[in-house]
């Protein structure tokens, strides 16, 4: 397999692991909306603009990056992550 920098119906099955990275200008998040948009995004990798799976001895661990297109994606304010 080549990258693993995007979505991939074929790893999704073997994901053991999620992680959840923010972008810098997202620092003023609530932690309750960051968990919230998290779990969210977590549902729905396919969604997710920057994608990572690492390696592991027992499958992949699943990293998403959220960004701006993200959440307007999700329908969601781009400074706080509130519903809008």
């Amino acid at each position: 397999m080549a990258g693993y920098n995007t979505y991939d119906p074929r790893l999704e099955s073997l994901v053991v692991e999620t992680r959840t990275a923010w972008e810098p200008e997202f620092s003023g998040v609530s932690p309750e909306e960051k968990r919230s948009v998290a779990k969210e995004l977590q549902s729905h990798p396919a969604l997710a603009t920057k994608i990572a799976y690492e390696r592991t001895h027992t499958g992949f661990i699943r990293h998403l990056t959220v960004t701006a297109a993200d959440l307007a994606r999700l329908g969601r304010n781009a400074v706080t992550g509130a519903l809008t």
